[in-house]
């Protein structure tokens, strides 16, 4: 009996042991299954603040996107006005230069004239 109440004495302190070492794994695990826990909830609240960016970002070009098109309209509104003021311009100056060539056409014919009355008042002065 005394050979067998040592036998199971040992194999409780075996038993105990293991239990011992299975325990200590066990908190270790469970530390460990904590911390991926942190990690999980840090890469969900980062995932979170992300999405938010995303969203704020996505916001951002929308509205320089809206902007842009607003600018783009202007910019061809004054693209007509130009085009418009330029044809205007080009009317302009066809109608001086016409004007030009008029007054240069009656300045000779206004020199001619002189120069006829010119000669007229000599013959009539000689004769």
């Amino acid at each position: 009996l005394q050979k067998e109440l040592l036998k199971y004495k040992q194999e409780a302190r075996n038993l105990q042991g293991i239990k011992d070492a299975l325990q200590q794994r066990l908190i270790q695990q469970d530390a460990s299954v904590l911390q991926l826990k942190q990690e999980l909830l840090r890469a969900n609240m980062d995932k979170e603040e992300l999405h938010n960016q995303n969203v704020d970002l996505q916001r951002k070009v929308e509205e320089r996107n809206r902007l842009l098109a607003e600018y783009k309209k202007e910019l061809c509104q004054k693209d007509r006005h130009l085009q418009q003021h330029q044809s205007k311009l080009d009317e302009m100056l066809r109608q001086l230069s016409e004007a030009s060539y008029q007054q240069v056409d009656l300045e000779r014919e206004l020199e001619h004239k002189e120069a006829l009355l010119a000669h007229c008042m000599k013959r009539e002065a000689e004769e």
